[in-house]
């Protein structure tokens, strides 16, 4: 068959954007080398300009690139591989010191910064599951009834919600989380924390709450996606396990939600059904009704 086309000049609208396929495509294969890289050496912890010569671009060039496209920089790419894998071996019996050499960091005291930075304790308290971890707390007034704060030393581990003649119970259910940990009561300093985190007045975008997230490694990573759920805004059970990458996990996300030790900080109450239904909720399906609904009025 013989085909018979005309010939035309290109609209400068159809250059612009031919232009602007190649360069994102460009762009792509940038960042597709630095990551190909940085998961072949982070063992090395390589520098920005070893990974900017592998990826075939200047080392400011890399910072912007890969910060647009992965929404965080190389170093901490880097940092959260590492960290992942320090918890896997610290989890499986490893000494922090064994760790610490095994991920490549030159010495305990960079595995403790990268801890306490990430996770706001340190790889010990990390690996003995909080055994030893003052936690302190106290009872107060929020919009959705009595809420019980705790507080570790680095941030706030727990929130619950508990009904007239239920403090106690939520107490020893947030407390069964921890065992290890030793409990003190301090009403006067976990106000400060409740006030911050039930008056939208004290909500300030450039100094967020500092968080405590004390689980398994699956269960933090699920609770760090609920972290991204905007106000106003709803996601599935199977969605989370997609964006960890774990797609037939649905299940397995639904059990760590469940577990999720600080209410609406940690927004599980936005996670609902497949079908788009409210699902259950640890502290009563009223109460996350309730969240719902005094969110959308703050949004509006």
């Amino acid at each position: 068959m013989m085909r018979t086309t005309s010939s035309a000049m290109l609209s400068p609208d159809r250059v612009h954007d031919i232009a602007s396929l190649v360069t994102a495509a460009d762009d792509y294969d940038v960042v597709r080398r630095a990551i190909a890289h940085i998961r072949g050496n982070w063992r090395q912890q390589p520098d920005i300009d070893t990974i900017a010569e592998a990826a075939k671009v200047t080392p400011t060039e890399l910072h912007h690139l890969f910060r647009r496209w992965a929404g965080l920089t190389p170093k901490a790419f880097l940092q959260a591989l590492t960290l992942d894998y320090a918890r896997g071996l610290l989890r499986d019996s490893a000494s922090v010191l064994e760790a610490t050499y095994e991920v490549g960091l030159s010495g305990p005291g960079r595995l403790h910064d990268l801890f306490v930075t990430h996770e706001s304790m340190s790889p010990g308290e990390w690996k003995s599951g909080a055994e030893g971890l003052e936690m302190r707390y106290g009872f107060h007034a929020s919009p959705f009834g009595q809420a019980l704060v705790i507080a570790a030393p680095r941030g706030l581990a727990g929130v619950a919600l508990a009904d007239p003649g239920g403090e106690q119970e939520a107490l020893a259910d947030m407390m069964r989380r921890w065992p290890k940990a030793t409990y003190v009561e301090d009403t006067q300093g976990t106000a400060p924390l409740a006030a911050r985190i039930f008056d939208p007045n004290l909500w300030r975008a450039d100094q967020p709450l500092r968080v405590v997230l004390i689980g398994t490694d699956f269960e933090v990573r699920v609770w760090e996606t609920l972290l991204k759920i905007p106000m106003g805004r709803f996601t599935t059970y199977s969605d989370i396990a997609c964006k960890l990458e774990s797609p037939k996990a649905a299940r397995a996300v639904g059990a760590a939600v469940g577990k999720n030790p600080i209410s609406f900080v940690v927004p599980c109450h936005r996670v609902i059904g497949k079908s788009g239904e409210l699902t259950g909720y640890h502290w009563g399906l009223t109460r996350k009704r309730a969240m719902l609904g005094w969110e959308a009025g703050q949004v509006s």
